[in-house]
């Protein structure tokens, strides 16, 4: 499967001709006042040679269009013409809506309808801070654009990570809550998180965050320690989002959805210039939804909200404030036994959408809000400073009665109650300094910074027994007692930390990366059912990072780099002593092929990642030891382009082998870890008609593969392998788009992963939903 995949798209990569520095203008010419297609206007960029003629229907394109703001003039025998200034930007699709008047210029109009970017990313910001081209980075970073998440119409971050590869958001299968994250094969779900280039942070699981993909201007995802970057973290690797910013060009959007599950949403979008000046520019992002789920009593209801200010006083500074409001009232996952799922059971099958739970008692409310600021002020051409921060707040009200196992009648199904009511108020601060000056054949970026977090975090947590449930016979209406507290913790977490990193390119051929940082991290819980007892615990460490990139004249570049990590590990040991930072470090080599005049990009991977030194429970003993040692090697591949045709592609394949090499538990070494895949795959293909009669339509095609996973270690318990298949359909038509789309296409019905309780338990993946929506912009 996976030769196929790649033979695709390498095809497809190659076999582009649109350059890297251009973009397209296409769209259609017709009479302002009759709306009849204007066959044979002329459409010119004034002062070059570049110009078309509308077809029989009055559509045009001008390919190949250099990057830069252009005048574009329409004219016509018999119309008055008319120039509007369009800006073009790197690989761009600007789609114009042009109307000519008989009478006078004024009564005509050229309107930007839409702008596509495709899915080739012409910048990265996760992977230094520095905003390094692609080729120029040695690390593997996969970019999901704008218009990649809004043709797939994710409606949680999870869906839109599945066609990138290395990374799972759907480890545990349907999932309403919040996002699980793993990163070549490691849980990043605490730590690996980003909005806007600050962490959000999640101690001791206390809130959780389900992010809001319509508020995305787009996601990165850097494999790989970070800490260099942004300190405590897992090795694996971050997910950073951007949030939409507020633009120079008005554009306002409103559109509403109806799908599987009762799902009724509506969303807007408004942006541009605030009226009667030119420094200030607003953005406002809104959605409401009401919706069930694939199970029984579970919804998904969503309220978000994020307005955005940016003012631009002069050309050298820029200052964004961000804020935004999600309100969420949703339900559980469902852990179902494996009788009756993975293995038979004499009584049937258990059903996808069985409800474990207790209607009257679960409940899963979670309120946040923030508010951040983006300042950047450039001074002369040597130097940029940078300021981002970030107060942020969630409170989370969680009450959910659980199966824990099955008795011998294969039908009773045990159950227990567990609460968890979190609060988090975070502060995040990073401040940078940036230098960029040549010499010679040579160039140089230079950035420093120091970043401040502080988070109060408040944890209860209740937990205790409930009522049995018949797995074929089930009774709702049962009485769950409230359970008694058993943790009341307020923990207070501070990490500072001071960075410095460079990357210098020598005659436009080799690039080095070299970066430090070192960082405070202090960590102090006061523990409420212990008459307020204090632990406070301080670790300090130092992470370094290093690559080199050769940029060959044909667009192939090879790298190779070194990165570290470190995660404090609150406790201590046998002997009184708090435990040392948990470590991660990786060697990873690869290639980058984008040759020139190709709107494209092919990144191969291979990459040595070890964690060490993470906490185990020692069986002999019942304490915590710090003996753990999981390695994770293996090899990603992934490729996107855009083509001047309307087909955008991407596709990814990862092979993992992951082993634990050291344990406590003797049992455990050789073994792989739980819900990680061996084999993952995808290719997603989308098609928008340039031109002709038909423009405007659009089909969109996935199939995405995951490998069978262990439930448990030593390894006996396995979920099976599957594929599945994704589609969406649209059509443009002036200002309106029409759409459908339609994930797991074939309603596959599979396990996405097993676990133990008290007995063997699985989780069921998302099954299939469809949705419909009507955008309109203005």
């Amino acid at each position: 499967m996976s030769r196929s995949l790649f033979g695709l798209a390498l095809f497809l990569l190659t076999a582009s001709t649109a350059l890297s520095q251009t973009g397209t203008l296409a769209g259609r010419v017709t009479d302002s006042q009759t709306g009849v297609p204007v066959p044979g206007a002329t459409v010119q960029l004034v002062g070059t040679g570049t110009g078309a003629a509308a077809d029989a229907s009055g559509y045009f394109v001008l390919a190949a269009v250099p990057v830069d703001t252009h005048a574009v003039r329409v004219s016509s025998v018999g119309y008055e013409p008319i120039t509007r200034t369009v800006a073009v930007y790197e690989g761009e699709r600007v789609v114009l809506d042009v109307a000519l008047s008989e009478q006078t210029a004024s009564l005509g109009a050229i309107s930007v309808v839409s702008r596509r970017g495709g899915f080739v990313p012409t910048e990265l910001t996760s992977a230094s801070k520095l905003g390094a081209r692609p080729l120029e980075t040695p690390h593997s970073v996969s970019v999901l654009t704008q218009d990649q998440l809004e043709v797939q119409d994710a409606t949680t971050l999870a869906e839109a990570l599945r066609y990138t590869p290395g990374v799972q958001g759907e480890a545990w299968g349907f999932e309403p809550r919040f996002t699980w994250i793993k990163v070549r094969g490691f849980d990043a779900t605490q730590t690996g998180l980003y909005r806007d280039g600050l962490q959000l942070r999640n101690v001791n699981y206390a809130v959780g965050y389900n992010v809001e993909p319509y508020g995305m201007e787009r996601v990165e995802v850097l494999r790989g320690p970070a800490s260099v970057l942004y300190g405590a973290g897992s090795p694996g690797g971050v997910v950073a989002f951007s949030s939409k910013r507020p633009t120079l060009v008005a554009q306002r959007e409103v559109a509403v959805e109806a799908g599987s599950f009762g799902r009724l949403q509506a969303q807007a979008d408004l942006s541009g210039p605030v009226p009667g000046t030119d420094a200030l520019q607003y953005r406002v992002t809104g959605l409401l939804r009401d919706s069930d789920t694939q199970v029984e009593f579970v919804q998904n209801d969503r309220l978000y909200v994020a307005p955005a200010l940016t003012w631009r006083p002069g050309a050298s500074t820029t200052w964004t404030v961000l804020g935004h409001v999600q309100r969420d009232d949703t339900g559980a996952s469902q852990a179902l036994p494996i009788e009756g799922t993975l293995e038979a059971n004499t009584f049937g099958a258990v059903p996808t959408d069985f409800y474990t739970g207790a209607p009257g008692t679960d409940r899963y409310d979670r309120n946040e809000w923030s508010a951040s600021s983006l300042f950047e002020h450039r001074i002369g051409d040597t130097w940029t400073l940078r300021q981002n921060a970030r107060y942020y707040a969630s409170d989370l009200d969680d009450v959910t009665v659980y199966s824990t196992g099955l008795l011998d009648d294969r039908r009773t199904l045990t159950r227990s109650i567990f609460g968890t009511f979190g609060s988090l108020d975070g502060l995040a601060l990073d401040n940078q300094a940036r230098a960029q000056f040549a010499s010679g054949a040579t160039e140089t970026t230079i950035l420093g910074g120091l970043d401040i977090q502080r988070l109060d975090v408040g944890l209860q947590q209740t937990f205790g027994g409930a009522p049995s449930l018949d797995l074929f016979s089930p009774d709702y209406d049962q009485q769950v007692e409230a359970p008694p507290t058993f943790a009341d913790t307020q923990t207070d977490q501070t990490q500072t930390g001071l960075y410095l990193q460079g990357q210098t390119k020598w005659a436009e051929r080799l690039v080095l990366s070299l970066g430090g940082r070192y960082d405070w991290a202090k960590t102090e819980t006061v523990n409420h059912m212990a008459d307020g007892a204090v632990t406070e615990q301080n670790d300090r460490a130092f992470t370094g990072r290093a690559g080199v990139v050769y940029l060959s004249s044909i667009g192939v570049s090879p790298y190779v780099s070194y990165a570290q990590s470190f995660l404090p590990q609150v406790g201590l040991d046998a002997s009184g002593e708090p435990f040392s930072p948990e470590r991660g470090r990786q060697t990873e080599v690869g290639v980058k092929v984008q040759p020139p005049g190709v709107n494209g990009l092919l990144t191969v991977a291979l990459f040595n990642l070890t964690r060490d030194d993470f906490l185990q429970y020692d069986p002999n003993t019942s304490l915590q030891v710090q003996t753990g040692q999981v390695r994770s090697r293996g090899v990603e591949m992934e490729a996107v382009a855009s083509l001047t045709n309307g087909l955008d592609v991407t596709a990814g394949f990862t092979a993992l082998d992951v082993e634990i090499t050291e344990s406590a538990n003797e049992a455990e070494i050789g073994q792989r870890p739980t819900q990680i895949p061996n084999r993952t795959a995808s290719l997603w293909a989308d098609y928008s008609v340039p031109s002709g009669p038909l423009a405007g339509l659009g089909v969109g095609a996935g199939v995405r593969h995951i490998g069978a996973t262990w439930g448990n270690v030593p390894n006996t318990i396995e979920t099976a392998a599957t594929t599945l298949a994704d589609a969406a359909l649209y059509m443009d038509v002036r200002r309106l788009r029409l759409s459908v789309n339609v994930q797991n296409v074939f309603d596959d019905t599979y396990v996405a992963s097993a676990f133990a309780r008290s007995s063997t338990l699985v989780t069921f993946g998302a099954g299939r939903q469809v949705s419909v929506g009507l955008r309109a912009k203005f």
